[in-house]
């Protein structure tokens, strides 16, 4: 053979590899900084939670998306913690696992079931929070007479199927027309959540109160005498006067009544969409919602709520263009009709100027959680099966069906293990697991030169360049693939060192039997390599395929010990054919390869030489 090849393939991967750890995306910072793989929560400190999905219905488990939709769902609520490099992962076919790093949280709110509302839109007002110039010219467009004919534009419209018919139903009790009064019964119903700050108060009226201290009584009394979103550019003095508005964030801005939150045009999208998950959950209360960012929607109290949806699919109408499908349960069907029945007629003109679309007929706004998913149209008295229209693509129907399903399942979340992990901790058990793994591969090389002496460097070599492989395979996947090393992962690590010692005890005794059988080191090293290498194969296939199982069966920190076992065998095989081999074969054309003091063969190199001496007398005694 030729080893010189093998050895070049090796070296051109290590220069593929560590080209990607220092210049692949992701990589950024100083070099040592490009040379930090990404560690689990177990080691920088954090949180992390597993969370089952159940079916109530049927005890079954979701479908792959619906657990993708509720993955995301419950991701957006995640972001809200604003924690950089949170991560919510789907694990089987029933667990999704979310982590966060650094101050440990209390995360099981995040689990609970996706919040799907159907709400009338009765106003709506600008929403970006900018506050004008005393100029007359550049006043706001956030006027209670509807010019902002832009944020009016509905995203899509609901119609009835061709044999929808309308059908008389008990109304649903829709609100009057009468402006509603910022009165304490029109708030939302946030739960204060266990991750509030301790110093923020547990119940609603005093976290109000809390509000009305920060931003002063002066602006909360201009806020609270507003009737209408008001025109700044009229008054100059009462946009100082609610400015400090600006300054609450989503928490603080959530438990304002909801009268306040549109009204003040100080308060922005942006604060409102930062508000807490559940903000605007109560089914009974008026809500303000944010529509692309810029739209703040002013919502009647739901009439149809998620649970009353029994399936929602992305079809084609008979133009071939892509709409949504509604199918409601018995009774959501008679709330549907009801409500559809209200937004068409617009009864007792709830619905102003501003909330009208393009046709004068009201919107019923698609809530999930606190984002304005849709809002379409109301276009007739929907009595039967439903469509969303909106010159949708595959991509955005399906979208929208997957939400509008996931709002429809009974969907519950058990938290199975919670762990927290200050960074105390996880340091200390960093370093605990460098350390096993330092003494690990320590003791296996003194062993190695004590036992094989020459063969011992082999060892040594190998085990560098194994893990000089797992090493920056470990920075490459953490950035393309998420994978963070963990505790656990070092321990699959460290249990790979026992794996790779068998391969070369193998080898080498192997090597050791055809010496004894009377070959020389030179001709017996391919000759044991050949019988070596089946076991070597079947011993470490063993191994990645129990790592394969575990890694499919188990959840948790478990994953990461059974994905780094079976990362470091399989780089293992690589240098035993790259690497180790090779150098064997060039090892046995040397001189100190044959020296019995130095190659480590000192008791197989004797057994060969004495048979000839024996053979000779025996000759001689023969003849």
């Amino acid at each position: 053979m030729r080893p010189g090849r093998q050895l070049a393939v090796l070296g051109a991967i290590f220069v593929v590899l560590y080209l990607l750890v220092f210049f692949s995306g992701g990589a950024s910072g100083g070099w040592k900084d490009r040379l930090e793989p990404r560690l689990g929560l177990d080691l920088v400190g954090g949180t992390r939670l597993t969370l089952e999905a159940t079916n109530t219905l049927d005890g079954r488990a979701p479908t792959a998306e619906n657990l993708e939709r509720a993955r995301q769902i419950i991701e957006s609520r995640v972001n809200a913690y604003g924690v950089a490099e949170a991560e919510v992962v789907t694990e089987g076919d029933r667990n999704i696992v979310v982590s966060l790093p650094g101050e440990n949280r209390e995360l099981n709110e995040v689990g609970s079931a996706a919040e799907l509302r159907f709400r009338k839109v009765l106003k709506i007002a600008d929403g970006s929070g900018s506050i004008p110039s005393p100029a007359p010219s550049e006043s706001p467009s956030a006027t209670p007479s509807g010019s902002e004919s832009p944020e009016a534009t509905p995203s899509g419209s609901a119609s009835p199927t061709p044999d929808a018919e309308a059908t008389s139903s008990p109304d649903a009790g829709g609100q009057g027309g009468g402006a509603p009064t910022p009165t304490p019964s029109a708030t939302p119903s946030p739960a204060p959540s266990a991750t509030a700050d301790e110093e923020v108060p547990q119940s609603i009226e005093e976290q109000r109160r809390a509000v009305e201290q920060k931003v002063g009584a002066e602006a909360w009394a201009a806020a609270s005498g507003l009737q209408a979103p008001a025109d700044l550019s009229a008054d100059p003095s009462l946009a100082e006067k609610l400015r400090p508005f600006a300054e609450l964030s989503g928490r603080e801005v959530a438990v304002l009544p909801a009268q306040m939150q549109f009204n003040v045009p100080t308060i922005s999208c942006a604060q409102l969409d930062d508000r807490p998950p559940a903000s605007i959950s109560d089914p009974e209360q008026q809500v303000v919602a944010c529509e692309g960012g810029y739209a703040k929607n002013l919502l009647d109290v739901a009439k149809v709520l998620g649970t009353d949806v029994s399936d929602a699919n992305a079809v084609r109408d008979q133009t071939s263009q892509w709409v949504v499908s509604l199918n409601f349960t018995g009774s959501g069907q008679d709330k549907w009709t009801a409500l559809t029945r209200e937004a068409f007629n617009n009864e007792g003109q709830a619905c102003d100027a501003s909330a009208l679309g393009d046709e004068g007929k009201c919107r019923v706004a698609v809530v999930l959680d606190n984002q304005i998913i849709s809002s379409p149209q109301i276009q007739g008295v929907l009595t039967g099966n439903s469509q969303i229209t909106g010159n949708f693509s595959n991509a955005e129907a399906s979208e929208l069906a997957g939400y509008l399903s996931y709002g429809a399942l009974p969907v519950t979340f058990e938290p199975q293990e919670q762990q927290n992990v200050t960074a105390t901790l996880g340091a200390s058990h960093l370093r605990a697991g460098l350390l096993a793994a330092g003494i690990g591969m320590l003791l296996v090389i003194i062993y190695s030169f004590f036992y094989y002496r020459l063969l011992g460097s082999v060892i040594f070599l190998s085990l560098i360049l194994s893990a000089l492989l797992l090493f920056g395979a470990l920075v490459v996947l953490g950035r393309q693939i998420g994978f963070t090393l963990t505790l656990a992962g070092i321990a699959g690590i460290i249990v790979s060192l026992g794996v790779a010692a068998d391969s070369f005890v193998i080898y080498f005794e192997r090597l050791k039997d055809e010496i004894r059988e009377g070959r020389s080191p030179r001709s017996a090293v391919p000759r044991a390599w050949v019988r070596a290498r089946r076991t070597i194969i079947s011993a470490n296939a063993i191994t990645i395929m129990s790592a394969l199982v575990l890694y499919i069966v188990s959840v948790g920190t478990v994953k990461g010990f059974a994905f780094a076992l079976g990362l470091a065998t399989v780089l293992d095989l690589l240098v035993v054919f790259l690497f180790r081999h090779p150098i064997m074969t060039m090892f046995a054309r040397t001189k100190a390869f044959l020296s019995p003091r130095v190659s480590g063969l000192g008791r197989a190199l004797p057994a060969r030489s004495e048979p000839a001496p024996s053979s000779r007398n025996q000759r001689v005694k023969e003849a």
